[in-house]
């Protein structure tokens, strides 16, 4: 039993349509889902990826409108890679976002919450998965989710939990590897800050990791055995999912691949219209009224 890899990374977005704006416009990917937060339905939450909204690509926000910045702190995800095809893939980025900083073989740059994101040249030998958008060449098309970095206290020590429980290998000091099996990644401890994190706009809520559907429930029992607190089984309407948090106080999910995105709404729509998950749906007309329109920048350029 193995993980696949990464399924989806969630954070906290003070302005939904600047996230739109800023994914789905400027980076090029794909809207794939508008919904609403489970636990708090006055919040949206919305999913970007590829085409198809594969596992690996998919990047989700809660909104909280006007939220305070948070700041990543022991614990917590400071840092995401997205993948790109080439160095030429680089220089196009590099043009493309205002005050992107270069580096040998990557381009580091903030969301307008403030999120440290960092454009990375693909060597894991994942299969691209790619949106289309107008102004993005396919030859530079953002591939997927490499990697990310969070904080520790105990950064270079090994953490057994990631490689004798979930599968990791360990490639140095806070430097590990999910060798998956649908998509490699990346993963590493860096020394936390001297400032406490804070939960807020720009912040990294969780990280879910990608289990087949059959083995999801030997996950929840795998972690159990290793004396984790884990969560009951939740189904999230496009995928099903467990909670837990690792040693060094990260939040991980384990999500299955099914039911997908396209289980509510036809494949060349998606991302268009509001889906509500079916214990709010009797809210929908308090909720449209209450939520600020969101315009899609695809659905703006066919228009």
């Amino acid at each position: 039993m193995k993980l696949e890899g990464l399924h989806h990374v969630t954070m906290i977005t003070a302005d939904a349509q600047a996230t739109v704006d800023f994914y789905a416009g400027t980076l090029g990917l794909r809207l794939v889902k508008k919904t609403v937060n489970f636990d708090s339905p006055d919040a949206y939450h919305l999913y970007f990826g590829d085409e198809t909204g594969a596992a690996g690509s998919i990047l989700t926000w809660f909104e909280f409108p006007g939220a305070a910045r948070g700041r990543a702190g022991i614990g917590m995800v400071h840092r995401l890679q997205l993948g790109v095809p080439s160095d030429a893939s680089l220089d196009f980025w590099a043009a493309r976002l205002d005050g992107a900083e270069r580096g040998e073989r990557s381009l580091r740059f903030t969301d307008p919450d403030g999120l440290a994101l960092e454009l990375v040249v693909s060597d894991l030998g994942n299969p691209p998965l790619q949106a289309v958008h107008p102004e993005v060449p396919a030859e530079h098309a953002i591939t997927g989710v490499e990697g990310a970095r969070a904080y520790s206290a105990f950064a270079p020590v090994t953490e057994g939990v990631l490689t004798d429980v979930l599968g990791f290998e360990h490639e140095g000091a806070g430097e590990y590897l999910l060798q998956g099996g649908a998509r490699a990644f990346r993963w590493a401890y860096d020394p936390a800050p001297g400032l406490a994190g804070r939960q807020g706009a720009g912040t990294v809520h969780h990280i879910a990791w990608a289990s087949r559907d059959e083995e999801h429930l030997a996950w929840q029992e795998r972690i159990a055995g290793a004396d984790g607190y884990v969560t009951e089984v939740r189904d999230r309407d496009y995928f099903r999912s467990i909670y837990f948090r690792e040693p060094r106080g990260v939040l991980f999910e384990i999500a299955t691949f099914s039911p997908g995105f396209a289980v509510d709404e036809d494949p060349e729509h998606l991302g268009e219209a509001l889906k509500l998950p079916a214990q709010h749906e009797h809210l929908r007309e308090q909720l449209e009224r209450a939520l600020s329109p969101v315009v899609n920048p695809r659905a703006a350029a066919v228009a």
